[in-house]
């Protein structure tokens, strides 16, 4: 199995010294990035690609802690006698954040027809930087520059954020709608919430103008959050027609 055969190869290294010190190391003895290409071998340069993406992703902030490792490895399904090996690859390419783009880089190149693919390889990613319940600014930047080498759109970053990150911005939450709402049924929730808070129902009801500029500033952001969407959805509906 791969991660028998890479518990392998690192047993080897570390017990040899020195070439064992590195993640670049156990790569060079896998034979990643040596050309072959080979389906054993492109497994294995796939596996320690998104593991050392991975563990550079849980670095971002400065600090890799366990639970975000015990996210990726349960998002990877990891049989657990091999997690040990996934852990020790793990170790060696979270002691820095640097090369990270090298492996992004591969990964969008062995997926480059896969674009599903791709998106789960981002969605494990967020996965990892929300495991310990904050999505750090470093972090942010990372991933943001991981999505453009993976070549994600915008629409896509936002929609795999919003899927681990709750923001109080966030257009479906200030509609108080599910972000699968249908394009109808938005409509509906957008014009009642619109024709409730505007300032002259309000003032026909005798509601004091201190109130109504209250409502003033919540229907501008009704507005805002209803064109973010229709806006975002127009984007992916003109981003499939293209690609079908």
């Amino acid at each position: 199995m791969l991660w028998n055969r890479i518990k392998t190869r690192f047993a080897g290294l570390r017990g040899s010294g020195g070439v064992g010190a590195t993640f670049a190391g156990l790569a060079a003895a896998l034979g990643v990035g040596g050309g072959c290409s080979t389906p054993a071998h492109q497994r294995t340069a796939f596996t320690i690609a998104l593991v050392a993406l991975a563990a550079k992703m849980a670095k971002a902030d400065g600090v890799a802690v366990s639970v975000e490792a015990a996210a990726f490895e349960r998002w990877f399904e990891v049989p657990a006698d091999q997690r040990d090996a996934v852990r020790s690859v793990f170790d060696l390419a979270k002691k820095d954040v640097a090369g990270y783009e090298a492996y992004a880089e591969q990964i969008a190149r062995m997926l480059e027809n896969e674009p599903e693919i791709r998106r789960d390889v981002f969605e494990c990613l967020f996965h990892v930087a929300s495991a310990d319940g904050v999505l750090h600014e470093a972090e942010e930047r990372f991933l943001v520059r991981v999505a453009h080498i993976l070549n994600l759109s915008d629409a896509d970053y936002l929609d795999i954020r919003h899927m681990f990150v709750v923001d109080p911005d966030d257009p479906y939450t200030v509609l108080g709608v599910p972000r699968d709402i249908s394009d109808a049924d938005l409509k509906v929730r957008y014009r009642r919430l619109a024709m409730d808070n505007h300032s002259d129902r309000l003032a026909a009801h005798g509601v004091p103008r201190e109130f109504q500029v209250v409502a003033d500033r919540k229907l501008a952001a009704i507005n805002t959050a209803y064109d973010a969407i229709v806006a975002a959805r127009a984007a992916r509906r003109s981003i499939a027609g293209n690609t079908a």
